[in-house]
């Protein structure tokens, strides 16, 4: 026999870096320890859960009866370990581990590995952020949820999700879908927790029950950073004794009303050196204290010399588009002639739709006769600038 006929060829890509990491952070002997070892098993569950987290990072899409193939053409024993074969890993014994993994409970597993990766990275937790994104599926998924709901609900806290439409972060509102909440560390973007809810859930009415649920079950001192779907009385109620940092929706009158009317000061000499060493110096701004939802906070009102520089030229631009479209209007309602004049004012009315910033206002309405000797009615007219739909722009 030669030489040859003994060599064979196994791929690792670039799954070896993968096991690597996985082995680095400890997943496997994690979840061996919460799940157990039975000593005739020819595969621990942990080692199943790492061929599960290789498989999926190996950018391979199969049923899970084709499991196995993927590992076929791969050098097992270097990823899995020695005395692995591809036949260990079955639907059968992956459907078993996969049981065992929910009921002893994703989130406290999940949390396991979280701790562990931000002990040995000593991922830096001054800061956490929380959003939520959308995944669209195939298929009806019909389901009676009022009834199935209530019927769960007596019975157990948690239940499955409900696959419906909602809005749509990925771009398919014509399908059915579901939404996942993530909470990451500033930091290296760390995955902290992890939560699926149902396709229709709104962002307000569950931010604040997931951050107090994270809190729950992490307990760590991080400054909570979300958008201003966390902005809700009912949320900042949940919230009170959090650190939180979100943005405040300018549909809330007193934010509109503040931004309108503070003055921001100018900046001291003193300062000027420092905001120019933390790239600065083109903001100002002035802190507000405000009480809202029962709960005392600081507001912080931030003027951009940038933005307002590129908003005022975005402003100009849209005048100066609409002042063309009103000129033509202006020209073709003053020489139109109407038989009534509550056909003069309708058309007038129609024309104003079409304009955002600027409006045409009636002057005055004459009434003539026409060449044929009819009684007509002629409007003079005007274009007036809408400063409050402008200062709202702005």
């Amino acid at each position: 026999m030669s030489y040859l006929e003994e060599i064979q060829v196994k791929n690792l890509d670039h799954l070896g870096i993968v096991a690597g990491l996985i082995d680095e952070i400890g997943i496997v002997k994690i979840i061996n320890n919460k799940l157990g070892i039975d000593v005739r098993e020819k595969i621990s569950a942990g080692t199943v859960v790492k061929s599960i987290l290789i498989n999926g990072l190996g950018f391979v899409s199969r049923p899970l009866y084709l499991f196995s193939q993927f590992f076929q053409d791969k050098a097992i024993e270097k990823l899995l370990g020695e005395r692995i074969k591809p036949d260990y890993l079955n639907d059968d014994k992956i459907g078993r581990v996969m049981d065992e993994l929910y009921k002893y409970g994703l989130n406290d597993i999940f949390i396991g590995v979280v701790l562990e990766v931000i002990k040995k990275f000593k991922i830096d937790l001054k800061y956490s952020h929380l959003d939520s994104t959308s995944f669209h599926l195939d298929g009806e998924y019909k389901r009676e949820e009022d009834k199935e709901k209530q019927e769960e609900e007596k019975i157990i806290k948690e239940r499955p999700i409900f696959i419906k439409k909602g809005y749509s972060r990925d771009h398919r509102p014509d399908l059915k879908q579901c939404v996942l909440d993530l909470i990451t560390s500033q930091d290296g973007d760390i995955p902290l927790f992890v939560r699926v809810g149902d396709g229709n859930e709104s962002d307000k009415a569950v931010f604040g029950k997931v951050l107090v649920e994270f809190k729950k079950q992490i307990k760590f001192d991080s400054i909570m950073v979300c958008d201003s779907a966390l902005y809700g009385q009912e949320n900042l109620q949940l919230i009170q004794h959090l650190k939180w940092i979100t943005r405040v929706p300018m549909t809330i009158k007193k934010a509109k009303e503040l931004v309108q009317n503070i003055e921001v000061e100018e900046v001291k000499d003193e300062d000027k050196e420092k905001r120019s060493d933390l790239n600065l110096e083109s903001y100002t701004w002035k802190e507000e204290i405000v009480t809202y939802g029962g709960i005392k906070q600081t507001w912080l009102i931030v003027l951009s010399e940038k933005r307002q520089k590129s908003d005022l030229e975005k402003l100009e631009k849209q005048l100066s588009q609409e002042e063309k479209k009103s000129q033509k209007f202006l020209k073709e309602i003053q020489s139109e002639e109407f038989e009534h004049p509550q056909a003069a004012r309708y058309k007038l009315k129609a024309i104003n739709k079409k304009l955002r910033l600027l409006e045409i206002k009636e002057v005055e309405l004459i009434e003539t006769y026409s060449k044929k000797k009819e009684k007509i009615y002629k409007m003079i007219s005007l274009i007036i600038k809408k400063d409050e739909e402008i200062s709202r722009v702005c």
